[in-house]
């Protein structure tokens, strides 16, 4: 699933693409992609709307039109691409954007499982999904004792995981915070001390903002737009690896919160 970085690197590609394209129409080839609102209202509110710039919020893009936000989540496989009106259609190419020039922007999922909402631009932080997110990982109010009021006691991998604690972390992000933080996925989140928490603030600094300088991380079928690949892929320390960078012992992998953890059973030690 495309996770903070690989979002942050689609939308920079996208924004050299698109921005200032007046959009004449929209096809929806499957419905439940548009969560929000009904398929003919989206269809209607879309029309004659200019894309004036792209935003992230978490793991959804945000295309800011004249008067709505169009968010685009790309759960496991979406895509976007840029095509010539009256260039065949992929039978996975599910909503086709047609712009006044003559070109068009085409989501792709093959699993169908992305989703699109189109909110006013006056309410979209205070409505779904967007008021449900947690902090940006650079949010200055992403601090220890914030961690400390919003935390359970869950796995600490569990709700890194959560996305309205903090957003954008991903499983692969997940477990190479983690690594660097030197803490075991399966520790409880409540208790876990000051200075275990204040480095996982650090590290996921550090992680996603490494990942983004790379493009994020391809993972299956997973590009950006147009065959931009992740070069983080090449950077992971620990997620699918099968021994330890720093001490060479054999990395585990065991499944937490129904996700695939890679942990090193020395460096993460469970006590």
């Amino acid at each position: 699933m495309p996770e903070l970085p690989e979002v942050e690197t689609v939308k920079n590609t996208l924004k050299r693409q698109v921005l200032n394209k007046k959009i004449e129409l929209a096809n929806i080839y499957w419905n439940n992609i548009i969560a929000f609102p009904q398929v003919s209202d989206f269809k209607r509110c879309v029309q004659n709307q200019k894309i004036n710039n792209i935003l992230r919020r978490g793991k959804w893009l945000m295309f800011e039109l004249d008067d709505y936000f169009l968010l685009s989540h790309l759960r496991m496989e979406g895509k976007y691409f840029i095509r010539n009106v009256g260039d065949e259609r992929n039978k996975h190419e599910h909503v086709i954007f047609q712009f006044d020039d003559n070109t068009e922007l085409r989501y792709h999922d093959t699993r169908k499982f992305g989703k699109m909402y189109l909110v006013d631009k006056l309410t979209a932080y205070s409505v779904k999904p967007l008021c449900e997110l947690g902090l940006e990982p650079w949010d200055e109010n992403l601090t220890v004792e914030y961690l400390r009021e919003r935390l359970r006691n869950k796995p600490i991998k569990s709700e890194l995981l959560d996305q309205s604690i903090i957003v954008g972390i991903g499983n692969i992000y997940a477990d190479e915070i983690l690594f660097l933080s030197k803490i075991h996925p399966n520790r409880l989140a409540t208790k876990l001390s000051d200075k275990e928490l204040s480095d996982i603030i650090k590290y996921t600094k550090v992680t996603l903002e490494k990942a983004i300088e790379l493009g994020g991380t391809t993972v299956k079928s997973y590009t950006s737009s147009e065959g931009v690949h992740g070069r983080f892929q090449n950077e992971l320390l620990v997620h699918t690896k099968a021994s330890c960078p720093i001490c060479h012992k054999d990395i585990v992998k065991t499944v937490i919160g129904g996700r695939g953890t890679y942990y090193c059973p020395s460096c993460q030690s469970e006590h």
